[in-house]
């Protein structure tokens, strides 16, 4: 039997759930980190900083360089040469998880709406789903930019409820990191971990999602599709 009934919309992290993208992230941060005359971090490092949105990234990359807490203004460099270095990177470090597409396009078939949540500063989203050719999949697209608190906190789920117009128990939230299932239970919605994603270093699992699955096209079964 499928864990999921009465599901009516679902919404999607994009960073470590949707897209691999830290090749584009870790390259973005390294280069500003070394116009900075700091040391780059690499791939290993940036990966377990993915999560909170940019700023926070970019405060944590920072603190590792300097070994102490980044001023103001340090911050602010910082997070103006990531911009302009994602800008060139993200497109070609970034691409799909296996079966994203193919259950993305089953789902949207089925007439069910798709929401995408994600930290990732809203400028570089539209692009980068045109770019990976999903966007068309998603009726509403909710970025970092465009909530007053980003996951963990719960107001984009409760922006997509309003949108949607749905019970909290009516979407499914999918996503690979704490702050996506936090999000989910902070808003009364269920929600599946995928274990495949970045989440800082820990098994996905402890955090307690409804689900844990390995493969995203295990989400069909899941919802009895």
């Amino acid at each position: 039997m499928a864990p999921f009934t009465n599901i009516r919309a679902l919404a999607f992290d994009l960073d470590g759930t949707l897209v691999d993208s830290v090749p584009g992230l870790a390259e973005a941060v390294d280069r500003a980190l070394v116009a900075l005359n700091l040391s780059a971090a690499g791939v290993p490092r940036v990966t377990t900083w993915i999560g909170n949105g940019a700023d926070i990234m970019v405060a944590r990359a920072l603190n590792w360089a300097l070994q102490r807490q980044p001023e103001a203004d340090e911050l602010r460099d910082g997070r103006a040469l990531f911009d302009r270095f994602y800008a060139e990177t993200a497109e070609p470090g970034t691409t799909l998880f296996p079966h994203v597409a193919q259950t993305l396009e089953k789902l949207s078939a089925a007439g069910v709406p798709l929401a995408l949540v994600t930290n990732k500063p809203t400028p570089f989203i539209a692009p980068l789903l045109r770019a990976l050719g999903i966007e068309r999949y998603f009726s509403l697209v909710i970025g970092g930019d465009d909530v007053a608190a980003k996951k963990p906190h719960p107001a984009p789920l409760f922006l997509v409820l309003g949108k949607f117009g749905l019970l909290p128990q009516e979407l499914l939230f999918v996503g690979d990191s704490r702050n996506d299932i936090q999000a989910a239970q902070a808003a009364g919605c269920p929600c599946v971990g995928m274990s495949y994603g970045y989440n800082y270093g820990e098994p996905i699992a402890t955090s307690e999602p409804n689900l844990v699955l390995d493969d995203f096209n295990d989400l069909l079964p899941a919802l009895g599709r």
